[in-house]
């Protein structure tokens, strides 16, 4: 099994800042921010009125509306931003001409599913009645119909599942994906997560929170991770699929590598339904364990893409997570958040900054924290502020926490070292 090394050979994005990953990538280096006014319903009873909306988001690109009508819009951005990745890993559009269907798997998952589709049968039922409910609410409500759709879609017959840990799903799914492969039960797995949460009932749900930010009249500056004027998240919405492969298998059909996985940990905080553990334990202990899965130790990380999500609480725990996981080192370390960017992608966000991560690695640039103007005491680190940086860094960590006390840390090799 620890021979077994598990490669990205592949990515695809659908986001709030471009429906693919060059328009991506070149957002977080340019700091081009993609939040904006809600024009998805008339946002003005609203709290927060404000999100990062998927744009110019043709579906037909992908599916016919035959296809579409039967998933819900998180699981149309999940086929999108798969075929993407399938195709960017120099994959035919029918995979298992070069994939054994039953070695490759699918674990692209959700933090919160098809809450659009559940809405609106809701209203049919209460304006029409119960016989007007479609057959296809079910199928089109869960989570774990992104694995299956997908499955079915690239015959992939090896393992699949719908892992949910809210914030922290994409992370989770991605490693899991990522034993899966050590353990040989998959050569190749499709993994990522997918969210279309920006719908009323998932505003008004988080506004009640008061967990969102309330800069209305300034969307482009409301999300500003570790900045000591941030007033709470922006919530996002798209997919961030990843194609990962097992080492020798990638070879052997010429695959380019973006960057090799060598580490995961997970844990529970078992602490608050929402909040992080106040002294960062839960996220410090998974990145640790991540870290020792890989070999390696603190002084060996270069950069961490931070789950930082510009609340009062996940900003000041998060550090300290870091600086319990990594020691001094922590404050030689690069930290950055790309939700300054992004907005917060929930269930994919984890999809979207291993992506982040992996480009890093790739490109020796690391995206920058943008909109940090005011240093917070409690949020002492290195947050790479406003600008990017260029250095060839050999290893970096992509972090994300969930509520229900969800914790995931991805460790990430530069390839050829």
């Amino acid at each position: 099994m620890t021979d077994r090394r598990v490669v990205i050979t592949g990515a695809g994005v659908i986001s709030c800042v471009g429906n693919n990953v060059a328009d991506f990538w070149s957002a977080l280096l340019e700091g081009r921010c993609g939040l904006s006014r809600v024009t998805r319903f008339d946002p003005s009873e609203y709290r927060t009125q404000i999100g990062g909306e998927v744009r110019g988001f043709e579906v037909e690109k992908y599916m016919s509306r035959k296809e579409a009508k039967r998933l819900d819009l998180f699981t149309q951005y999940a086929v999108a931003a798969s075929d993407e990745a399938i195709s960017s890993a120099g994959l035919p559009r029918n995979v298992e001409d070069a994939v054994d269907p039953a070695r490759m798997g699918v674990v692209v998952s959700s933090g919160i599913g098809g809450l659009g589709t559940l809405t609106s049968e809701i209203e049919t039922l209460i304006n029409k009645g119960p016989s007007r409910i479609s057959p296809l609410l079910i199928p089109m409500m869960i989570i774990d119909i992104n694995s299956g759709a997908l499955a079915m879609r690239y015959n992939a017959q090896g393992p699949n599942m719908g892992i949910v840990s809210a914030c922290a799903t994409a992370c989770h799914s991605i490693g899991e994906a990522f034993w899966m492969i050590k353990r040989d039960d998959a050569d190749l797995m499709l993994t990522g997560g997918s969210e279309s949460s920006i719908t009323q009932i998932g505003m008004a749900g988080f506004c009640s929170m008061k967990a969102m930010s309330t800069r209305n009249d300034d969307p482009l500056h409301a999300s500003r991770p570790f900045d000591a004027g941030r007033d709470g998240f922006i919530m996002s919405e798209g997919a961030g699929v990843l194609v990962l492969e097992e080492l020798e298998h990638a070879k052997k059909r010429g695959a380019v590598i973006l960057a090799e996985i060598v580490g995961y940990g997970c844990t529970g905080d078992a602490y608050h339904i929402t909040s992080p553990h106040p002294e960062g334990r839960g996220m410090a202990r998974a990145i640790v364990n991540g870290m020792n899965h890989a070999g390696i130790t603190a002084t060996d990380i270069d950069y961490i893409n931070a789950h930082g999500t510009s609340t009062e609480l996940n900003d000041k725990f998060e550090t300290m997570a870091i600086k319990q996981a990594l020691g001094d080192h922590a404050y030689k370390t690069w930290v950055s958040s790309t939700k300054g960017v992004t907005g917060h992608g929930l269930g994919a966000a984890g999809g979207f900054e291993t992506i982040a991560c992996a480009l890093a690695l790739k490109n020796g640039v690391v995206p920058p924290t943008i909109n940090y103007e005011t240093p917070d005491p409690a949020c002492d680190l290195d947050y790479v502020p406003n600008a990017v940086r260029e250095k060839k860094i050999k290893y970096a960590i992509n972090s994300n926490l969930g509520f229900g006390g969800h914790n995931g840390a991805l460790i990430l090799k530069r390839f050829g070292d």
